[in-house]
């Protein structure tokens, strides 16, 4: 969640850049830096790792009075937090100088095809290999926006970026690439701002632009224009916002709910960036207590949590028997201490908890506590008293979660969960290489795969329209799919009030089949993983009893078109990694029938965000 800034206009940019910089603090403080363009023949360049108060005394009394500049503060991704590898990044020759958030999936290859021609690195980054991209197309006659674009065009990924061109002083030129990185551009008197948060442009203007994916901003002094990555020109026009200071963090989404599920990519962002690491393939996880020898003594697993949180642990469950072939289970931590569980110091139990506070599984640690087992907890709180319990913590770095339904957590959960099975199997030796690369690859590509999967909610919202009447639903889902199906079921029932159940697809013929009819529609998640054929199945029965049917299928499969009445196609993504692109689709059918039935979507009635006591 790295925080960007460009400024340009008739004061002195330098001021204006680390002003906003201690507002985009929050964004990552793992190191900060700054460039200005001073009207010379070079840009003033400096970086610091650690937080901004480092880069402020390094530049006290040193500002030029410059009209143009970038700044940026990081969240270590690719490379260490250091001087070298903090923002902004050069092109060799100094004509470029970017600020950037995301991931470029394919930076190796390019990186290497760039070493064969000579060229020279100064840092570990992915970022860097963007400055030169750019400075080959601006050395080959391209104007600024358009060396941006041919750069842009050369990458996979998801990311945010903004650039300045020393031999066109006064012109930035931002671009959002894929559902990630948020850019807003703010319009001021005879000054223009670019940031990645709504938050750092109020204090100076309440009239701003936010680009959509697959958008770029052509930024001066006097005006800004806005082009597609194609080149083609794009109307887009600028919305005053309101000075309260909660619409502000709210943004130009209606709920927080609804932002919370848009965020998720830049969340996801946060969370695989400096832990997922390709060559080797491999996880590195901060936080992670255990030592190679201590987790092959590791007999088992069991996972704890409550609510969204348990279903999480349900995906996570099939992550660590699948990648650290490790048995392991799952339990709701309200349970967790009534069946007596035997527990010993082999066992590694994993709490899951947004808030780290919930009182049932706090009480479920204390059980695993008294039983010496070794403890993890996965969570999205610093500081919060399932971290202090367990011996280590994995955090989610899914930033604050408002709405009392969770969305963006659940993502974050699972991803954490992941990522402990992946640790975990190359620790014991379990992890095929190949596999290992497959998965880190995969969820490098899981901000980009859940980005496009936010690009089906104006389907999504229209299908909402059409089943908003039905007071009863059922889930269906099988292997990975069935904690999607509750999970789906759940989001349901917290925020439209609506009765829906969540099942086991095999379970179906065992006593919910009886309920369907033409006013039950059934959401069936029916990937194309080797249960799609049962699930097909599962689906015939329906229809065979007048049952409505929604499915959720994978890219290029149409063979249930026939039979579903309403079909949804999930972007490709790995086989494992399907939940959570499906996640996207089941959060965001949630919201839009609320909507359509006029719930308080961000407070649903009855309901708290962390459940504190019994």
């Amino acid at each position: 969640m790295c925080g960007i800034i460009g400024y340009t206009g008739e004061r002195s940019a330098g001021p204006l850049i680390m002003e906003a910089l201690r507002r985009l603090e929050y964004r990552g403080y793992d190191s900060t830096g700054l460039a200005l363009f001073d009207h010379g023949s070079s840009f003033f360049v400096a970086r610091a790792a650690g937080k901004i108060d480092q880069l402020a005394s390094r530049v006290e009394g040193r500002l030029p009075a410059a009209a143009a500049g970038i700044g940026h503060t990081r969240w270590a991704t690719h490379g260490a937090a250091t001087d070298a590898n903090a923002h902004p990044h050069l092109d060799p020759s100094g004509r470029v100088a970017i600020v950037h958030n995301g991931i470029v999936e394919n930076y190796e290859e390019l990186r290497t095809a760039l070493l064969a021609r000579g060229r020279h690195f100064a840092s570990d980054t992915d970022t860097e290999v963007l400055a030169h991209l750019i400075a080959d197309a601006l050395e080959a006659g391209r104007d600024l926006p358009a060396a941006v674009r041919d750069a842009v065009a050369r990458t996979t990924g998801a990311y945010a970026l903004v650039a300045i061109d020393r031999d066109e002083p006064g012109r930035l030129v931002a671009v959002r690439v894929g559902n990630a990185g948020g850019i807003v551009v703010g319009r001021g008197e005879r000054e223009h701002f670019v940031a990645s948060d709504l938050a750092a442009l109020l204090p100076h203007t309440r009239e701003v632009a936010f680009l959509e994916p697959g958008e770029l901003a052509d930024v001066r002094a006097a005006a800004a224009s806005f082009c597609t990555l194609a080149g083609e020109p794009l109307d887009r026009p600028f919305e005053a916002q309101t000075l309260d200071p909660i619409a502000a963090v709210r943004g130009r989404y209606k709920h927080f709910m609804l932002k919370e599920i848009w965020e998720q990519p830049d969340g996801l962002l946060d969370a695989v960036r400096g832990r997922y690491l390709l060559a080797p393939a491999h996880v590195a996880l901060e936080g992670f207590p255990f030592d190679a020898e201590r987790v092959r003594q590791f007999t088992r697993v069991v996972l704890i949590g409550m609510g969204t949180s348990w279903h999480a642990a349900m995906v996570g469950r099939h992550y660590i028997e699948r990648l650290a072939r490790i048995p392991a289970e799952v339990d709701n931590a309200a349970e967790f201490g009534y069946r007596r569980a035997i527990l010993d110091e082999h066992t590694l139990v994993i709490s899951v908890s947004q808030s780290g506070e919930t009182v049932d599984l706090l009480a479920a640690m204390e059980v695993a506590r008294r039983a010496g087992c070794a403890q993890l907890t996965v969570c999205n709180t610093p500081g919060a008293q399932t971290t202090r319990v367990a011996d280590g913590t994995i955090y989610m770095r899914m930033g604050p979660e408002i709405a009392v339904a969770s969305t963006k957590c659940f993502t974050g959960a699972m991803v954490a969960l992941h990522a402990i099975a992946l640790h975990l199997g190359r620790a014991r030796g379990t992890l095929d290489p190949a596999e290992a690369e497959a998965q880190v690859a995969g969820a490098l590509h899981l901000p980009a795969a859940v980005g496009e999967a936010l690009l089906l909610a104006p389907a999504i919202e229209q299908l909402a329209k059409r089943y908003a009447a039905y007071e009863n639903f059922l889930f269906l889902g099988r292997g990975l799919s069935f904690p999607l199906a509750l999970e789906g079921a759940l989001k349901l029932k917290e925020v439209s009030y609506l009765h829906a159940e969540g099942y086991a697809a095999g379970e179906m013929k065992h006593g919910p089949i009886a309920l369907i009819d033409e006013r039950m529609p059934t959401v069936a998640l029916a990937p194309s993983d080797e249960l799609r054929d049962k699930m097909r199945s599962n689906i015939q029965q329906l229809k065979a009893r007048r049952g409505r049917v929604v499915a959720i299928v994978s890219a290029g499969d149409a063979s249930l078109s026939a039979l579903a009445d309403d079909m949804l196609t999930l972007p490709d993504t790995d086989q494992l990694l399907v939940p959570f692109v499906a996640a996207v689709v089941m959060q965001l059918l949630a919201y839009y029938v609320a909507l359509e039935r006029g719930c308080d979507v961000d407070q649903p009635r009855n309901l708290a965000k962390t459940v504190t006591v019994e």
